[in-house]
């Protein structure tokens, strides 16, 4: 099926079963213990052994020699593998560094080796045994350092804009901002691990995994190996957190495929935390100039982004400008990204790739502008709302309800009650501020395609590669059906993560809810049809309700349908150009006060509001799950988050859970989250965007925002911590 005109009324629309807020189908499995995560794959891979990765002590050089001798003899060793031994090894298509060093090493704890034993305890106890020399050289890891050799980066990244003049129109303006905003390397710190079990059979390879994307999985490991797609299964039915993370193959999995091709048993490796932030990807540190220029009444009429940020040799740059393209008017504009090469381990995608951090930097500008004009933060944002792409001005919106979505949140959020003027709110040691943000994320749509069959006992099963990564994928996807072909919720077996599935648009961009309940309105389509021409009616009257198909004066139980065989459709929804004709992109604003102590500069977020505008929503209670979670990890942004570099060796010091900081139960308020009643015809026939992403836009800035109104202290380098607040903040009274 292909979309390619706007959403007309369809089944979907009856909400009987899409848009009411279901429990997830998955949380029994969960909550017991009984959902198999990739480690935990027994049934499947039964006698596994264990499989220890060695990772690089330099972040740059070379290997001399590696001597696996005395831990080949140590206790339960099965196999060593390393790059002399791994065979020809090809780099997949996402990987911007290789899975495994040698002879070359590109960043610090690149995979080096994998240690196989009969337990896990020999496997680590072996692996401390092998021994690397390594030929060092100096690299590059300082992003301040680098930027002046930084460099455009492909122009399929997009990486300037240029509309009017900008340089002209800012030095006339008559109020005007020039700020520079740091944003520091972030781990995504998921709670699961990169984790995968390998198995071969004769040349065919199952490997069970945690990973988003299934058939990028697939294609890169062939594509790594040097083997037929064909040869490659991928099964990932749960995964505990990946945040971008696990969008590609990472060392592990690969290091699992080869150790258990050299032991000739499965093989299941988990990655150890200690190696995660440096093996895996990361999202890395920006320098962000923003300058905005703006008449005395606060129209701006001048807005440029600039953004810098680092990465390996073939690794891309963060999209840090994204969202100053599209969010506010302005006739004068300019964006621009640049890209130093640097020997850190790779960054990559993490939950909001480029308006994350962008807006950690533009929300703090903004409201620095609004305090210049002595205007009111939300009121400064309403008046520079605009409903056409401020680039393309003959390109509308789709749908845009971000002043609505600042309205509510501000009557709501009691917004009335703040103090313009820094450091006015106290309560007894504990001075009060208030801070917002606008929200701002893309809306993408992918190509999804999915099965759905209707059993013999009339139950309903769908199959699609599509994964959940505590999103609520199978509940949502069982809703589909359920809505599709009038049955009830119970009634559906939901099957994912399995590349013998249809491919599927996988979790990540905040695409995978629409596009693949999308991909499976077509498949239930399809099997619309099929039940309509058995029971002998037309398929454009048929009606599905209370497991039933009637139309024409004509009624049938689907069991009764089925009874003598299965009924099957399968389809993938591709898209046309609406996205081109039509900007889609989803919106909100966030609202948080803080508590800071006047003495110790200590930090409390006491309230937080999300106000959200991105579509239909599928499921209210996976939703929200999903906007409070990432309203969290806007806090650890805000407050604490920072991989720190050490420039001399090349590495993140911080690079297990001990010393890298996230919030805990006890950082998070009550969070309260407000979604518009809004569908978008222009995005798929659900109606429905993305929304996990969007409730981490604009978080940080809203908490740095609120500390500057409580103290008068503006932090532009992020994490807002201590240090940087106690050196100015008010004298205690």
């Amino acid at each position: 099926m292909k979309f390619t005109t706007p959403a007309t009324t369809n089944p979907i629309d009856r909400l009987k079963v899409v848009g009411k807020p279901h429990q997830r189908i998955d949380g029994p499995l969960k909550t017991t213990g009984t959902a198999p995560y990739a480690y935990e794959q027994h049934k499947a891979a039964p006698n596994a052994a264990y499989g220890w990765v060695i990772g690089s002590a330099i972040a740059k050089g070379r290997i001399n020699a590696i001597d696996t001798a005395t831990a080949r003899r140590a206790p339960g060793v099965l196999a060593v593998v390393t790059h002399e031994n791994a065979g020809k090894l090809g780099k997949g298509e996402h990987n911007a560094a290789h899975l495994l060093a040698g002879p070359d090493v590109q960043h610090y704890h690149q995979a080096v080796a994998i240690v196989v034993a009969e337990t896990f305890e020999q496997a680590r106890a072996a692996a401390a045994l092998v021994k690397v020399d390594y030929a060092k050289v100096q690299g590059v890891y300082d992003l301040d350092a680098a930027k002046n050799a930084a460099k455009k980066p492909d122009e399929k990244d997009k990486p300037e804009s240029k509309v009017a003049d900008f340089e002209g129109a800012f030095a006339s303006a008559p109020v005007k901002l020039d700020a520079t905003y740091h944003t520091p390397d972030q781990s995504h710190a998921m709670m699961e691990p990169h984790a995968s079990i390998a198995a071969w059979e004769g040349d065919k390879l199952t490997l069970w995994t945690s990973n988003q994307m299934i058939n990028w999985g697939k294609k890169d490991l062939a594509k790594t190996l040097g083997v037929p797609e064909e040869k490659v299964r991928l099964v990932s039915p749960y995964v505990g957190g990946g945040f971008g993370g696990k969008l590609f193959l990472r060392s592990e999995a690969l290091m699992a495929a080869l150790g258990a091709r050299a032991a000739g048993r499965p093989v299941k490796v988990a990655l150890q935390r200690s190696l995660m932030m440096n093996n895996t990807t990361h999202r890395p540190a920006t320098l962000q100039r923003i300058r905005i220029g703006a008449t005395r009444e606060g129209k701006i009429n001048a807005i440029a982004h600039e953004s810098w940020s680092g990465n390996l040799p073939d690794g891309k740059p963060e999209t840090a400008v994204n969202q100053s393209r599209l969010l506010y008017a302005g006739p004068n504009r300019l964006t621009r990204m640049m890209l130093a090469g640097l020997d850190l381990p790779e960054g990559n995608s993490m939950r909001a790739p480029g308006e994350a951090p962008g807006m950690m930097a533009l929300e703090i500008a903004m409201d620095e502008m609004a305090e210049k004009l002595k205007m009111d933060p939300v009121t400064f944002r309403v008046i520079n709302d605009t409903t056409v792409d401020p680039e393309h001005p003959e390109r509308k919106f789709s749908t845009r309800r971000l002043v609505d979505c600042l309205r509510q949140g501000a009557q709501r959020f009691g917004w009335n009650k703040r103090k313009a003027t820094p450091g006015q709110m106290r309560e007894g040691r504990w001075l009060i501020g208030y801070g917002m943000a606008a929200a701002f994320r893309d809306n993408k749509n992918m190509k999804s395609g999915a099965r759905v069959r209707l059993e013999r006992d009339g139950g309903v099963t769908v199959e699609t590669d599509m994964t959940d990564i505590g999103t609520g994928s199978y509940t949502i996807l069982a809703q589909t059906a359920a809505e599709m072909l009038g049955v009830p919720l119970a009634r559906v077996t939901v099957r994912l993560g399995d590349s013998a599935y249809p491919v599927s648009s996988g979790s990540g961009g905040q695409f995978g809810g629409n596009s693949s309940t999308a991909g499976l309105y077509a498949a239930c389509v399809k099997l619309r049809e099929a039940i309509a021409q058995k029971a002998g009616i037309d398929p454009a009257q048929a009606e599905f309700a209370d497991g039933a198909v009637r139309g024409g004066g004509k009624s049938q139980d689907l069991r009764q349908l089925a009874a003598q065989g299965e009924l099957t459709g399968e389809d993938t929804m591709e898209y046309g150009d609406l996205d081109k004709k039509f900007q889609q992109s989803t919106f909100g604003a966030h609202f948080v006060e803080v508590a800071v102590d006047a003495a110790t500069a200590e930090v409390r977020v006491r309230r937080m509001l999300a106000v959200c505008a991105s579509g239909r929503i599928l499921n209210p209670v996976t939703a929200r799950s999903q906007v409070i979670g990432a309203m969290t990890m806007g806090v650890g942004a805000a407050l604490m988050e920072d991989l720190v570099v050490d420039k001399r060796i090349g590495y993140f010091v911080n690079h297990d859970m001990a010393e890298y900081h996230v919030p805990v139960h006890a950082d998070i308020p009550h969070q309260e989250v407000v979604f518009l009643d809004e569908v978008d015809p222009y995005s798929s026939p659900m109606k429905a965007k993305g929304v996990a992403e969007l409730g981490i836009c604009g978080v940080a800035a809203a908490v740095a925002n609120a500390i500057y109104n409580a103290t008068g202290v503006r932090v532009r380098e992020y994490p807002v911590t201590l240090d940087k607040l106690l050196v100015k903040m008010p004298a205690v009274a």
